[in-house]
């Protein structure tokens, strides 16, 4: 990495809880591209002086988690495509003082369903009715899927999530299948549901494709027991090494290799 200099271009991200995992993404693609960038994790109780700082300081981008997603689009000046169809942000980029939302959770979806040609045809489950899952449903119903069903226990949550994209709603999983499997819930994410598989066995045995958008671990159980039974995965690593890339993308101009990106993402998920 360059030492800091007055050139240097600055990134940064806003989360409740900021972690490792974007910042050494891209400051090791910064270094492998040889860029004058740094990347840096922040928190905040006061989101709209961030982005006035993001603004007057002249930071070329800003990463958004949770709880900002959608607080933050009151702050920006323009919606891109991909913020706009879900109304969430989780990135912006500074043109001059001229703000932009995007929101690269709903690209990533997008490229990982069309990448592992999952045909539109299919019929889906979506477990879950959090943010991320609304940009999953969301580009669920962009690439032209029309069987799909949101399972959510917040019956508010879930009916509102599935009515505005035209979708049906089930409180719970019970005996429902379909041909794709997709859990965004915390279930399976390292800590306290570690071990919790979001669906039952029966309905991965239906499954023709598994995703869960849980990326620490990438193996999730429910990861573990589709490989088991030798169905085609897609994995939260690669939704959010595809998010991120596409983050860099619209910081710096540049598409790194796959083998970079690739590289990148191991290299993120180390003491994350």
């Amino acid at each position: 990495m360059p030492i800091l200099n007055k050139d240097m271009t600055l990134c940064i991200s806003l989360a409740a809880r900021p972690s490792n995992t974007g910042t050494r993404f891209h400051n090791f693609l910064y270094d492998e591209l040889g860029l004058n960038y740094i990347y840096k994790a922040f928190t905040t109780t006061d989101l709209p002086a961030a982005i006035g700082g993001v603004r007057a300081l002249g930071i070329r981008g800003c990463a958004i988690s949770m709880p900002f997603k959608e607080e933050v689009i009151a702050l920006v000046d323009r919606m891109a495509d991909s913020a706009r169809a879900i109304d969430s942000v989780n990135t912006i980029v500074n043109d001059g003082g001229v703000l932009t939302a995007h929101n690269t959770d709903y690209l990533a979806v997008a490229r990982l369903l069309a990448s592992h040609e999952v045909p539109e045809s299919s019929s889906v489950l979506v477990r879950g009715s959090g943010g991320m899952a609304k940009a999953v449903v969301a580009a669920l119903r962009d690439a032209g899927f029309t069987a799909v069903t949101v399972v959510a226990r917040n019956e508010t949550a879930g009916r509102a999530l599935a009515g505005l994209y035209g979708f049906g709603w089930q409180a719970d999983v019970g005996a429902l299948t379909a041909d794709v499997l997709i859990n965004v819930t915390p279930l399976g994410m390292a800590g306290t549901d570690a071990q919790a598989v979001s669906f039952p066995a029966e309905a991965v045995d239906a499954a023709a494709v598994v995703f869960d958008v849980v990326a620490l671990p990438s193996e999730t159980p429910l990861i573990r027991a589709a490989r088991a039974t030798g169905k085609p995965v897609i994995t939260g690593a690669e939704v959010v090494a595809l998010q991120a890339e596409e983050q860099f993308v619209l910081y710096t101009g540049r598409r790194p290799t796959p083998d970079q990106v690739r590289a990148a993402g191991e290299f993120s998920r180390q003491n994350s």
